[in-house]
């Protein structure tokens, strides 16, 4: 039987653009074709030459099979070589700027543990090969010079091998703490544009509100009057918000009139079924009356001289027990004024008008002439010493139930608003 000799070069490293990368080994003609070379036609298995950046390994686990048929047949595979300042990508390196957009840093990452795990294999694979290459030797039919050419790998090859894997698994970790790094700042960055938008946007907003404020006659929100200058039934002001259901309450507010005979309505409640639930009025020649639930209690209050006056009323539904104040002083005190009766809510609070329906209906004799301001009201009585603070403008308690200020009142019928200080005009009238 005719002996086959087959010829291959070992695959071999060389130092090529600052790498060490494997060169090509490629089959000879009588490898292919079952003839026999000569020494002339071909290099030594060391000369052979390989162009830098060419990959080149055996054909792996079908060596077996091919050396029991007695052919051997060889692989080669071309990875492109490294180019100082590029970036590894998968199966082999590109270059990052050639025009195209970045890849995603998440696919890099992914295809870099793939290249590693693939040269894993490989090396796992090349000393498995090693460990079957004795068993494989059995068939007499092969020289020594092919026994030889697939001799295990000798021990620097596979330090080589390794030292490679270390090198890229180091390159690796290297370009994951770069992403890493990049991701960071791109955090900041985008933590600092979101800090610089909402600083823009508060800015305009306090820009907006400074004009709205130059846009106010007022100085303060608190700082106006309401002028009613006719005695007539369609004159009047509205307090936007209603009541709830209270078991007591304080209002007070400043007064200024002359009209006579009497100064007339300066506010009403009035609810569903009840348009007098709460009323504050001087009908002609009577006196001040306060009405709750349509019952009345006469107040010593004297307020028609043409001056500011603070008066403030107070009413608990415990034994209907009252209070009436004028300019910080209390005047008069009573009972029995509609005792245990809550103030219902959902009402319309009318100013300078009393109400025969709720919110309408008004009586022209019972219009209030003047004018008023701090129109407040609170859920609760009042300490005195709060009232004196009030009328003696040494301190400002906005009503908790109803405050007074220019967006929670309406006017109607020619009635108007106006700029108003009022413990300066008070003060001046003196």
């Amino acid at each position: 039987m005719p002996q086959v000799v087959v010829s291959c070069a070992m695959p071999f490293l060389r130092r090529g653009a600052g790498m060490w990368v494997r060169s090509d080994w490629e089959p000879y003609p009588e490898q292919l074709g079952g003839g026999r070379a000569s020494e002339h036609d071909h290099p030594a298995p060391g000369d052979h030459p390989a162009a830098e950046g060419d990959y080149c390994e055996p054909a792996g686990h079908d060596q077996r099979t091919q050396l029991q048929t007695g052919a051997l047949r060889g692989g080669c595979r071309r990875l492109p070589r490294q180019v100082p300042g590029s970036k590894l990508q998968a199966q082999g390196l590109r270059q990052e700027h050639d025009g195209r957009p970045a890849r995603d840093p998440g696919d890099t990452i992914d295809q870099l543990g793939k290249t590693m795990q693939s040269l894993k294999g490989r090396l796992e694979s090349l000393e498995q090969q090693s460990l079957r290459l004795p068993n494989s030797s059995s068939s007499v039919s092969l020289t020594n010079s092919v026994s030889s050419a697939l001799a295990p790998l000798p021990p620097e090859l596979r330090d080589v091998l390794r030292q490679r894997l270390g090198a890229l698994e180091t390159q690796l970790l290297r370009k994951v703490a770069e992403l890493e790094e990049e991701k960071s700042q791109l955090y900041n960055e985008t933590a600092a544009h979101r800090q610089r938008t909402e600083s823009a946007l508060n800015a305009l907003m306090e820009r907006i509100t400074e004009l709205e404020k130059n846009n106010n006659a007022f100085k303060s929100p608190e700082d106006f009057k309401v002028s009613l200058p006719l005695r007539t039934n369609y004159l009047y002001g509205r307090i936007k918000k209603s009541l709830p259901e209270m078991y007591a309450f304080t209002v007070c507010m400043w007064l200024k009139s002359s009209a006579s005979p009497g100064i007339g309505t300066p506010f009403s409640y009035g609810v569903p079924g009840q348009a007098n639930e709460i009323v504050l009025i001087e009908w002609g020649n009577n006196p001040i009356e306060l009405l709750v639930n349509d019952k009345v209690a006469q107040l010593p209050l004297s307020v028609s001289d043409g001056r500011w006056h603070h008066i403030c009323i107070t009413w608990t539904t415990r034994d209907g027990f009252w209070e009436a104040y004028q300019d910080g002083e209390r005047l008069g005190t009573g009972d029995n004024l509609a005792p245990w009766h809550p103030i219902k809510p959902g009402g319309v609070i009318i100013l300078g008008q009393e109400q025969d329906i709720v919110g309408g209906r008004f009586d022209a004799t019972q219009a209030f002439v003047g004018e008023l301001s701090q129109f407040n009201m609170w859920d609760r009585v009042l300490r005195p010493v709060d009232i004196v603070g009030l009328a003696n403008c040494s301190a400002y308690m906005p009503g908790n139930v109803v405050p007074w200020v220019d967006a929670n009142v309406e006017v109607f019928g020619g009635a108007s608003k106006a700029p108003l200080e009022i413990c300066e005009d008070r003060a001046f009238d003196s």
